[in-house]
């Protein structure tokens, strides 16, 4: 066994071989909480979720680390546009990330350091920098010296001399527009903290270097982001780390955006979809299905029309195992390991869509033994299929999406009477070969979200796709 991970920094597919045996560290750049997270913003947090749920599997002790960006340029305007505190604004958008996250089933992460609360480290992280010469203080700014580290730029693979780095506001004193601000000079009404080059606030790119060395140390298996993260945020991130010592992160992973009309879902192109709406009208669960099935490095571009053919695909999964269990007289717990064909595609760069491929035959393979009353079979297939959407956060028997995918126990209980109530009618009619009024009554059921269907042990109900 062997998992394989696309590296950005390489180009290529590689074995992944952990500092530690059976150990492996993640740090993943999280939220810039400036607003509240659309599904561009979840995507990440959910690949990464999966990459974690699949170490976990494979008996890895995982250490994951997600940081909050809770003080950079967006967050102060928005104080300033809106007369609130910088600090309410990032708490509440925090807040609408975890919710995100829990809501879309994504795991606890080990740590989740916020950037204000690490700014000893970051003043350190300079102070060493500057005394190895790859930093210096200009007006109250301090920047990296990008002509002293020879490896920049390697990440991303681009040429120095054709760079154009982007700058902030009241960044000057620069002695060469290439060089990337660490720590910003305070500007009257912003937040700013004391140091020995004056009060200022850190620069994004530092952030993350600091962290990542006071959490998971001077080196660390994989450091994860989205695909817009490689430059300049990431470049930078190699730069500041290594030029102080460390060997930091040993692989990258990048995961591809959402996109709406083919642009990259952003709020700045108004073309976003909040996490909090999409949840009232679809079940979490199937946004997770829509977010997560594709290849983490694919870019998925958001329609409607695709959530509903990803409903519709969820729904035929559920509907299975719901017709095993009842055919079992009771829960089927999952199978101790996934199928073979499912554990090498997730072991082949986390191919997810391979995966659900196998889940999708084990299903059809499912419903044939349960078409043969093959009981045995049936069961089987349906523990296979608990075990690999389980390592998908995806089981909707697990406690996480209780009553999510039948309105909750009580009221499913409540509609079952009714319903069979309506189809004893539909039955008396059939009986008496009233074709006409079982059928309305079946199309009426059918209209109201319910799937009727036939089988040798009477008429069931299921809930459809919306």
């Amino acid at each position: 066994m062997t998992i394989r991970l696309y590296d950005t920094s390489a180009r290529q597919i590689r074995d992944f071989t952990p500092l530690v045996p059976g150990c492996v560290s993640i740090y993943l750049c999280g939220a810039t909480v400036q607003a509240a997270p659309h599904i561009g913003h979840i995507r990440s947090g959910l690949n990464f979720d999966i990459m974690r749920r699949w170490f976990d599997y494979r008996g890895y002790d995982v250490t994951f680390v997600r940081n909050v960006t809770d003080i950079d340029d967006k967050i102060i305007r928005k104080s300033a546009e809106q007369g609130r505190p910088w600090w309410s604004i990032g708490y509440a958008n925090e807040r609408a990330f975890n919710d995100g996250y829990d809501a879309l089933g994504c795991l606890p992460v080990t740590y989740e350091p916020r950037a204000t609360g690490h700014i000893t480290e970051m003043v350190e992280m300079m102070r060493g920098l500057i005394e190895r010469g790859h930093a210096y203080e200009a007006d109250g700014n301090v920047y990296f010296d990008v002509r002293s580290f020879p490896g920049y730029l390697q990440l991303s693979n681009q040429d120095l001399d054709e760079l154009r780095q982007p700058s902030g506001e009241g960044e000057t004193g620069k002695r060469d527009p290439r060089d990337f601000a660490m720590w910003k000079a305070a500007r009257p009404g912003e937040p700013s903290w004391e140091t020995p080059w004056g009060r200022g606030r850190p620069g994004w790119h530092l952030e993350c270097s600091a962290m990542a060395h006071k959490y998971l140390g001077a080196a660390f298996d994989i450091h994860g982001g989205g695909l817009d993260l490689v430059f300049p945020h990431h470049e930078n991130e190699i730069a500041q780390a290594k030029a102080y010592g460390d060997d930091f992160a040993r692989y990258w992973v990048h995961n591809a955006w959402v996109t709406m009309s083919g642009e990259k879902m952003s709020k700045s192109l108004g073309n976003s979809v909040l996490v909090s709406e999409m949840v009232k009208h679809w079940k979490p669960i199937v946004l997770r299905y829509y977010l997560g099935t594709p290849h983490y490095r694919s870019m998925i571009e958001y329609s409607e029309e695709a959530l509903r053919e990803a409903e519709s695909a969820f729904a035929r999964i559920v509907g299975f195992m719901q017709r095993v269990c009842e055919k079992a007289g009771g829960p089927v717990e999952p199978a101790a390991e996934v199928p073979l064909a499912f554990a090498e595609a997730m072991d082949d760069d986390l191919g997810v869509p391979q995966a659900l491929a196998v889940i999708h035959t084990t299903v059809r393979q499912g419903n044939s033994a349960l078409a043969a009353d093959d009981k045995e079979s049936a069961v089987a297939r349906l523990a296979e299929v608990r075990a690999m959407l389980g390592v998908l956060g995806l089981d909707p028997f697990d406690p996480h999406w209780a009553g999510e995918t039948d309105g909750g126990e009580d009221l499913h209980g409540a509609v079952d009477t009714l319903v069979r109530l309506v189809l004893q009618q539909r039955e008396a009619a059939r009986s008496r070969k009233d074709w006409a009024t079982a059928d309305a009554i079946r199309d009426q059921l059918q209209q109201s979200g319910l799937v009727i269907e036939d089988g040798p042990d009477g008429p069931r109900w299921t809930l459809g796709p919306r």
